[in-house]
């Protein structure tokens, strides 16, 4: 249930369909390069999460410094 919902955007997955790009992916890049390749793209979600926090807490802070929405 949950990888269906993590994979929603790529249709309906059964476990055979999974167990082919597993196998694919395993094929490409190898077993030594997967941990690399998911650390690194942990890494990039990491780093975007903090990007956009980053964003969204500048507009706020803005939005309170900002003497136009202020009453008095």
């Amino acid at each position: 249930m949950c990888l269906n919902v993590v994979f929603l955007f790529l249709g309906d997955l059964g476990g055979g369909e999974m167990m082919v790009i597993l196998t694919a992916i395993l094929l490409l890049f190898g077993a030594d390069k997967i941990p690399n390749i998911a650390r690194s793209f942990g890494r990039g979600m990491r780093e975007f999460k903090d990007a956009t926090n980053e964003i969204k807490n500048e507009l706020e802070q803005s939005i309170k410094d900002d003497p136009k929405s202020k009453k008095g």
